[in-house]
C-alpha cells in the first residue's frame, strides 16, 4: 500500500476544512475526551471533506464509531489495539495503522498484520508526555528492515528541516501535529509541508 509521505494529524474537522484543500492527501482525526454524540458529529464532517477533496481520512482509536460512519482507515495506539476487535475492524473493510515505541510493541503490532507502524517519538515533542525516550534517526533504519515493505511513519517532534533526514533513514510517511497546529500561519506551513515532501510522493 502506498500512503502520502506527508500525514497530518489535528484534533477537528475544523482543522481538516481549513488545511485539507491546500492539497492534503492523507490526514488523521485525533480527538480526545469528548461526548459519543460530538465524536460522532466530528467523524461524520471529516469524512465527507475529505471524500470531497480525495484526501484519505484516518481515525484515530474511536472504530466502533469509524465502522459506523463508514469510515475505511482507523489508527490504534497500543492498549487500544489491546481492547479492540481486530477482525470486527477487518470485517469491515478497513485499514488498520498501529503505534509502536520499542520492540515489544514492534511485535505486537505485526502480529496484527497493520497495513502501516508508527514509530515515535522521532525527537522530543511537546503533544504529550512520553515514558519513551526519543528514537532517533537509527531507530527508524531498523524498524524499516523489520518492517519490510509495510509503510513505516516517523512521527515526534518532525519539522520542514527534518524531513529529509528522516526519509534518508527509510521512513515511509512524516506525520505532523504541532508543527503546524502551533504555527503563526498554519496554512503557510503546510503548503511548505507540501513542497517539501513532494519528492517522495
Amino acid at each position: 500500500m502506498k500512503l502520502d509521505p506527508f500525514y497530518l494529524i489535528v484534533d477537528s474537522a475544523a482543522w481538516i476544512e481549513r488545511l485539507v484543500p491546500l492539497g492534503v492527501k492523507l490526514v488523521q482525526l485525533r480527538i480526545k475526551d469528548m461526548v459519543e454524540a460530538g465524536l460522532r458529529r466530528e467523524i461524520g464532517a471529516a469524512k465527507t471533506i475529505c471524500a470531497r477533496h480525495a484526501c484519505q481520512l484516518i481515525v484515530n482509536d474511536y472504530w466502533r464509531l469509524a465502522i459506523d460512519a463508514g469510515c475505511d482507515f482507523v489508527h490504534l495506539g497500543q492498549e487500544d489495539l489491546a481492547e479492540a476487535d481486530v477482525k470486527a475492524i477487518r470485517h469491515a473493510g478497513m485499514k488498520l495503522g498501529l503505534s509502536t515505541h520499542d520492540d515489544a510493541e514492534l511485535d505486537t503490532a505485526l502480529a496484527a498484520a497493520p497495513d502501516y507502524v508508527a514509530l515515535g517519538p522521532v525527537y522530543p515533542t511537546i503533544l504529550k508526555a512520553m515514558k519513551w525516550a526519543p528514537q532517533g534517526l537509527d531507530r527508524i533504519a531498523l524498524w524499516k528492515r523489520r518492517v519490510g515493505a509495510t509503510p513505516l511513519v516517523a512521527i515526534g517532534g518532525l519539522n520542514v528541516d527534518r524531513i529529509a533526514g528522516v526519509f534518508a533513514q527509510g521512513a515511509d510517511v512524516a506525520a505532523v501535529v504541532t508543527d503546524i497546529t502551533l504555527n503563526a500561519d498554519p496554512e503557510a506551513r503546510t503548503r511548505e509541508w507540501l513542497a517539501a515532501t513532494a519528492q517522495w510522493r
